[in-house]
């Protein structure tokens, strides 16, 4: 299978998956439990996207590095309730910081 031909049927599965999304009735959407789920949903993946990225691993162990604290120093600052941007700049500035000094 060429490499093309695996884009085409990845984007073919997209599509049709969300096709079968906007083709759920509305009357289930309406449902106070499926609204719920759909709510928390985006939020489980991020921390899972998050935690994926943070704790590295390295030759079958885990590593952790600037990123680690990068993601403490992120997490102090939404306890701040510093504006989103202040903690994407923040985390990454700290991290840059620490890789630089070692």
């Amino acid at each position: 299978m060429s490499v093309w031909a695996a884009v085409l049927a990845a984007g073919l599965g997209c599509y049709l998956l969300k096709l079968a999304g906007l083709s759920v009735p509305t009357s289930v959407l309406d449902r106070p439990v499926v609204a719920r789920v759909a709510d928390l949903i985006p939020v489980a993946l991020l921390a899972a996207l998050i935690a994926v990225q943070v704790v590295a691993t390295s030759h079958g162990t885990l590593t952790l590095d600037a990123r680690a604290a990068a993601l403490a120093f992120a997490v102090l600052l939404l306890w701040r309730r510093a504006p989103f941007l202040v903690v994407v700049f923040g985390a990454a500035g700290f991290a840059a910081l620490l890789r630089l000094l070692g």
